[in-house]
């Protein structure tokens, strides 16, 4: 069973676009949207059984330039 994941990222000043382009270039979520608020993309994912979540963030989406923090919530549930 894989795991869904939400992940808020807040980009460098003016790269908000082409952190989005290199985001969907991985190949890797389920859902990207541009965001108002304290970040500015929000990124719905699954990380596949038996990966290490942490991990799997680090390697295939924070090497990405201009992201200057992220957020991650992992979910339970859904209703």
């Amino acid at each position: 069973m894989t795991t869904c994941v939400f992940i808020q990222i807040r980009c460098k000043p003016g790269t908000t676009y082409a952190v989005a382009e290199k985001i969907a270039l991985e190949e890797i979520h389920s859902e990207l949207y541009s965001t108002s608020g304290e970040y500015d993309l929000l990124i719905k994912l699954y990380v596949p059984e038996g990966d290490d979540v942490g991990k799997f963030i680090n390697d295939r989406l924070l090497h990405i330039p201009g992201i200057e923090r992220s957020l991650t919530t992992l979910t339970f549930k859904a209703f």
